[in-house]
């Protein structure tokens, strides 16, 4: 009943009749249901999925290799970052992936040829088919789960699904499948109190860092003092997903505290996919994270953008995100996964009616405060956005995350048990995603010991929440920390059972910054905000900077910073933080010792030594 053309009836029957359905190996498989989801029903057989294929890409075992070409300080090709274009041409998948699983939609799945298409980048490969027709495709079943909190409820299989073996490895994933959680999950730990009066001058404030962080503590942790030159080249972008959205008066409450030259500077509203500000919506995280950025750039002159993602209805998750900066990276008309990403257009009433792709120009750092638990979503999933990143590194880009809020595991106290379930009192160690993928910049907190000075060297955050790091279950350890990682679990070995963390993946965070009780102006009032939500734009800030003068001497950006930071031109740019760990699933987690570890990373940036290092790279 699917084939077109003219074709009589007697010869569908005949050509049904004569199929012979291929053996098929499961694809992607699910150990267990992301904590809080239930399975409620079956999915209606006749609903319509936008069944999305993304394609093995070519050349992606050489991404490392490329960006270490352009990225480490030892290249003589430092610096020189590659086109859109050339990406795109580099990994595009090759014809006999597209050719191999068009002719299995077509052969296998019985699906009309005109109803099969190929996204431009030829990344992908969509199909809208019904729930029906993907379960017998796939060898799986579909169901609709809820969470628990809020009754919320998407569609995907039950925990596994097949493919033909000569078509599987022409596949990287299939969307929807197994794929959970389209709406990210906000890694701030917002812990809120009237900020106290901490007097108006800077020596007041100076004074009680250790209890209410402002923009001239910072300055001072961090020696950073920069004047920006290259405003029209350099580029930040802060990256915010509705409703989270900030309150434009409270950056004048916030200014006119800690920065009154800036009274009425705004950043520039970059929406993708229907991105805007929403009067009701939650400040807390956009505030924070704008109120700090704009304030540590300090100038008028050098606008920030705020890449607000997603509409009010739909939401929206990083791959949008991602096809906003990259058309290369775009599914067909919509083809994002409906149990992970917002699907655009948005038909829903007052839904944005449009599907961004590669809409915006990336800009030169791009911070992000938001983050899943690896266990979350799949191995495949993670890999190919992980890729993404590499991708766009490639060009100059600079990918900026926090490590999380919950130590080496999840909130609330969940942990992995022995099967991978995320459950209350785990005692297996549960990463997050990004910050295990080596091509992102993961950033961790610190903070200012109780009666301490704001000079006295700081310790990973022990008030409040435990900082985010750990060992990547996904992604092996980077070989641009081989040595720094290896050199931590030789000479203090966490002595934990092999079975408790991957010892051998990727270790994160990379670098740390404060993010204890940040002063923000919320709703016209001041509030102290904590978590790694507070590290992240602080260390990109910082950061851009660095892009600010290199531009000014006619350098390019510094783009995937990893390889170079780990590398020993960078030894001493750091300041090291020797105290705190960062407990959960019933451990103490990891301990804060000399050189890199996985709560503080390499340290907190020594803005001097750091400009200097990087300005002394071609």
């Amino acid at each position: 009943m699917l084939l077109r053309g003219l074709v009589s009836l007697g010869a569908i029957s005949l050509a049904l009749a004569a199929h012979t359905p291929v053996k098929r190996v499961a694809h992607e498989t699910r150990r267990s249901l992301p904590a809080g989801w239930t399975p409620i029903r079956r999915a209606d057989p006749d609903r319509v999925l936008p069944l999305s294929i993304g394609l093995v890409q070519s050349n992606l075992d050489n991404l490392e290799e490329y960006l270490l070409d352009v990225s480490h300080p030892d290249s003589s090709n430092y610096g020189q970052h590659w086109t859109l274009q050339q990406v795109a041409d580099t990994f595009r998948p090759s014809a006999e992936s597209v050719e191999s699983v068009h002719k299995w939609l077509v052969e296998d799945g019985q699906i009309g040829a005109e109803r099969i298409r190929l996204s431009q980048s030829g990344a992908w490969i969509m199909a809208n088919v019904t729930v029906d027709e993907a379960e017998q495709l796939l060898g799986t079943e579909y169901y609709v789960y809820s969470h628990e909190e809020g009754g919320v409820e998407h569609l995907a299989c039950h925990d596994r699904y097949h493919l033909p073996a000569h078509v599987s490895k022409h596949v990287d994933l299939i969307t929807p499948t197994i794929h959970f959680d389209r709406m990210v999950k906000k890694r701030a730990t917002e812990t809120l109190s009237a900020a106290k009066d901490i007097g108006k001058g800077i020596a007041d404030e100076l004074e009680n860092c250790d209890k209410v962080i402002t923009l001239n503590c910072l300055r001072v942790l961090y020696d950073f003092v920069y004047t920006p030159i290259s405003t029209s080249k350099n580029t930040i972008g802060i990256v915010e997903y509705t409703p989270e959205s900030h309150i434009p008066s409270d950056l004048d409450v916030f200014f006119a505290n800690y920065s009154k030259s800036q009274i009425g500077e705004r950043p520039k509203l970059v929406p993708i996919d229907g991105g805007v500000l929403v009067e009701g919506g939650d400040p807390f995280e956009s505030s924070l994270d704008l109120q700090y950025a704009l304030g540590l750039i300090g100038s008028k002159k050098q606008e920030v953008q705020l890449y607000q993602v997603g509409d009010d209805v739909e939401g929206a998750s990083f791959n949008n995100l991602l096809n906003g900066l990259d058309a290369a990276y775009c599914t067909f008309e919509g083809g994002d996964d409906p149990t992970q990403d917002g699907i655009y257009p948005d038909t829903a009433p007052g839904g944005y009616k449009k599907d961004d792709c590669g809409t915006v120009k990336p800009a030169a750092v791009i911070s992000t405060s938001y983050g899943y638990q690896e266990a979350d979503l799949t191995p495949f999933y993670e890999r190919r956005q992980c890729a993404e990143y590499g991708k766009l590194s490639l060009t100059g880009v600079t990918f900026i995350y926090s490590s999380g809020d919950a130590g080496v595991g999840g909130r609330n106290d969940v942990c992995l048990d022995e099967d991978g379930n995320q459950v209350i009192g785990g005692t297996i160690f549960s990463p997050t995603f990004p910050g295990g993928c080596p091509y992102v910049t993961s950033v961790g907190a610190t903070q200012v010991v109780p009666g301490h000075k704001v000079t006295d060297p700081e310790s990973a955050v022990f008030q409040r929440f435990p900082s985010g790091g750990g060992f990547s279950n996904v992604f092996p350890r980077a070989s641009f920390q081989e040595s720094a990682v290896a050199n931590y679990l030789k000479k203090y070995p966490p002595g934990y059972a092999p079975t408790i963390y991957n010892a051998s993946g990727r270790g994160f965070p990379d670098v740390s910054a404060n993010g204890l009780n940040y002063s923000v102006a919320v709703n016209g009032s001041n509030v102290l905000v904590s978590g790694t939500s507070a590290s992240a734009p602080t260390f990109a800030a910082i950061l851009s900077a660095v892009n600010d003068a290199r531009l000014a001497l006619g350098k390019r950006t510094v783009g995937w910073i990893n390889p170079a930071i780990y590398s020993s031109a960078f030894d001493g740019a750091f300041n090291d933080i020797t105290n705190g760990s960062n407990p959960n699933c019933g451990s103490a987690g990891f301990f804060a010792r000399p050189g890199w570890d996985p709560v503080t990373g390499l340290g907190t940036p020594n803005f001097p030594k750091l400009l200097a290092r990087f300005l002394l790279l071609p």
